[in-house]
């Protein structure tokens, strides 16, 4: 059973109830959106183009919301945050707000005491170190040839970098594994009671755990991120201790579910497509390219979701105040009047307007970061391994937002 969509839907659908719900949806656009499939979750490719194709801006009656599935559309809503709010987005279950559940001016305010730590300069003076971190963790399964890629590697790398930023002891960095997968359920639109304890339950212990290190830094500064938003908070009205801890929590996961998502997501894509991947190798000047197709090819963040703040007319369909609007992200860069041909992987593609990091004032703080960490993380695996093999499909993690796979069991030749 799940739990009710906060603010949309108030009681708990009972399974008759969503079936008449999705029924409605098909009568009206001869096609219906289930949120909580596990068959859309594990592959929502099939339904986005179904749904482009008949309803491209498609009423949801399971909760009170528009789909959006064409590129044009997606990045409008995400454009225009006078119209489309993220500030009324928050989750009942969500015990915190972060910059991302804002709008201008407090967003603005954050975002900009943070921002000096994410740019293109201050993250190109990583890459020494991301380069240590990778060969550190490569070397640890060294000799093995078989590895899981997800739990080996593209969980430990984003961790670890965000971690050392953030000033987080070396020995804490195994507790945040649990904490972040939980509290990245917190955006997911449909959860269990389940799902939802553990979220909260996450969000205490992590919130716990800042308060020891803040009380840390107060007493002796380092050069580290947090230090640098203790100095913030101690302004005065530039960020409140209720910001400082939403900030470092979105740091926290926003650093880890994006990069590890793009290592797993591409690598997979990689594997299944081995003329691709042999032609990386044979071509690493299409690094970059690459990265960008396959951030579109499998976005690892799926919809960013935005609220009505007044009755807006759109295309011949009206939009009430209070409504959401989900720009559905992985549909839109599969959208073939911007992507030609685009369900083929293609690591030269000249197209790279993909939207995977957002557009607007909320466009993925730390994307230059990710594109660092993919770009040494790919480059790595492909001259450490002669051969990377796909053993077995992986699991899916089944979120409908963040999309990524639960393990990448792969054999290697060194």
């Amino acid at each position: 059973m799940f739990q009710r969509m906060p603010g949309v839907v108030r009681t708990t659908l009972t399974p008759i109830a969503k079936r008449a719900l999705l029924a409605w949806e098909r009568l009206e656009s001869g096609v219906s959106y289930d949120l909580a499939s596990r068959t859309v979750m594990a592959d929502p490719y099939i339904l986005y183009e179904k749904l482009r194709l008949k309803d491209p801006i498609h009423r949801m009656r399971l909760i009170d919301a528009w789909v959006l599935t064409e590129y044009e559309d997606a990045e409008r809503v995400l454009l225009d945050h006078k119209r489309f709010s993220s500030g009324e987005n928050r989750f009942d279950y969500t015990p915190y707000r972060t910059m991302l559940d804002l709008d201008p001016p407090d967003h603005t305010r954050l975002r900009s005491l943070v921002s000096k730590a994410f740019t293109p300069r201050a993250v190109a003076e990583l890459a020494p170190r991301i380069h240590q971190i990778i060969d550190e963790l490569l070397g640890a399964v060294a000799g093995r040839d078989r590895i899981d890629l997800i739990r080996d590697f593209a969980f430990p790398l984003p961790i670890i970098v965000i971690a050392e930023m953030l000033g987080i002891p070396a020995e804490d960095r195994e507790r945040f594994k649990t904490w972040s997968d939980d509290v990245a359920l917190s955006i997911e639109p449909v959860l269990t009671e389940e799902q939802i304890d553990r979220v909260h339950r996450s969000t205490a212990e992590v919130f716990d755990y800042f308060e020891e290190i803040i009380g840390q830094r107060r007493r002796a500064p380092q050069d580290d991120l947090l230090s640098a938003l203790l100095a913030a908070e101690e302004e005065g009205d530039r960020l409140t201790h209720e910001e400082l801890l939403s900030t470092l929590l979105l740091l926290l996961v926003a650093g880890n579910e994006t990069t590890r998502n793009l290592i797993g997501n591409g690598m997979l894509a990689l594997l299944r497509h081995p003329d691709q991947l042999q032609r990386l190798r044979n071509r690493p000047d299409f690094m970059d390219s690459a990265i960008d197709e396959l951030l579109r090819y499998d976005s690892p963040v799926q919809f960013n979701i935005r609220v009505v703040r007044v009755d807006t007319e759109y295309k011949g369909r009206r939009f009430r105040a209070g409504q959401r609007v989900i720009a559905l992200i992985g549909a839109a860069n599969r959208d073939p009047k911007i992507f030609p041909n685009p369900n083929v992987l293609d690591i030269a593609r000249k197209d790279k307007s993909h939207i995977s990091f957002g557009r607007g004032i909320h466009y993925c703080l730390g994307a230059p970061l990710a594109l660092l960490e993919a770009r040494i993380a790919f480059a790595s695996l492909l001259s450490r391994f002669k051969s990377i093999r796909l053993l077995a499909e992986p699991g899916p993690r089944y979120q409908v937002v963040l999309r990524g796979v639960a393990d990448l069991w792969v054999e290697v030749d060194s």
